[in-house]
């Protein structure tokens, strides 16, 4: 069975939207921990109520040692990580060792409102500010860099003019959940290819 590891930093909204694809056989996977960098993520409730092994790793360490500690609970034991609402930024030898086996779900269409200091609710807010029609959501290979590695999948959702950051941030949610568990079947059925920082997906147009 395809094994992975879930990295998580609050509630855990597309934590759970993945177990209940577990849990209906639609995704033929297992969780084998779930990793916070922060103590009271309700997203490690979660994971306990599922019987999920789960593991909270102090942000006073550098993001370094953050990035290695992971490495030694999940190295050998898991074939993808999944960044669900991850706020730490993994580096160093985890990106080796995990090449094109770590994903992140990202609450716009990158290349638009990404990269440092863009996460959460002020993706939203800056989206709303610049005034743009269309916003989404992108699951994507992780890279050295931040928000840069091969796109995977986007979903657009319509912005309004009436639209708070909240309202959107609502919005863009819902297909964060649908296109993470879809690039984790895709991934766990080998039937991803990357060509240069193309990736192309069998059996669809892409």
């Amino acid at each position: 069975m395809f094994k992975i590891a879930v990295l998580i930093s609050g509630g855990g909204t597309n934590l759970q939207y993945i177990m209940d694809s577990i849990n209906r056989n639609y995704l033929n996977c297992s969780i084998e921990c779930v990793i916070s960098d922060r103590e009271n993520a309700y997203g490690l409730e979660r994971a306990k109520n599922n019987n999920i092994d789960t593991y909270y790793i102090d942000r006073k360490y550098t993001e370094k040692s953050v990035s290695d500690r992971i490495l030694e609970i999940i190295n050998g034991k898991v074939d993808l990580i999944v960044l669900a609402g991850f706020l730490s930024i993994l580096e160093g030898e985890i990106l080796r060792k995990f090449k094109n086996k770590i994903i992140n779900i990202h609450p716009s269409l990158i290349p638009s409102f990404c990269g440092k200091g863009m996460y959460g609710i002020k993706v939203h807010e800056k989206a709303i500010e610049y005034g743009v029609k269309v916003s989404g959501c992108t699951v994507h290979f992780v890279d050295e860099g931040t928000d840069t590695g091969p796109i995977i999948i986007q979903k657009a959702v319509p912005v309004y003019s009436y639209d708070t950051a909240e309202k959107l941030q609502a919005r863009v949610l819902e297909e964060e959940h649908n296109i993470l568990v879809e690039a984790i079947k895709y991934i766990s059925e080998g039937k991803i290819e990357i060509i240069e920082r193309k990736v192309k997906i069998s059996n669809i147009c892409n």
